[in-house]
């Protein structure tokens, strides 16, 4: 099973998650298997490339995304593509990953996606 976290730095297991889901400048990717961590660019429409991060982040395998909010599209997006979403992530990989091993992240929904961000 692969999760990702939106980070700011790809600096391992102690890089801080980011708070805008779509414009962090990359994506850790862990195994939670192997405990093995990756991590992609978001080369998103976002900050000026293609697609959308969801799309990036079912290319590389991902099942379950971690973030601290993100908004209803995504939210459907993700669904779309097979990733469960947990919100409610915050510190760093390493925290978020043991939070959502304790159950303590919220399964991401439409009611509790970021109004603010609803494009």
């Amino acid at each position: 099973m692969k999760v990702s976290i939106p980070v700011m730095e790809c600096t391992g297991m102690s890089a801080p998650v980011g708070q805008h889901f779509g414009r962090v400048p990359a994506f850790a990717v862990i195994d939670v298997e192997s405990g093995e961590i990756e991590f992609i660019r978001n080369t998103s429409e976002h900050l000026g490339g293609i697609g959308l991060p969801p799309e990036l982040l079912a290319k590389e395998g991902v099942n379950v995304v971690l973030c601290s909010a993100l908004g209803p599209k995504a939210v459907d997006l993700c669904a779309s593509l097979g990733m469960q979403v947990f919100v409610g992530a915050r510190g760093t990989v390493s925290e978020s990953l043991e939070a959502w091993k304790q159950g303590a992240l919220t399964r991401a929904d439409r009611d509790n996606a970021c109004a603010e961000h609803s494009h």
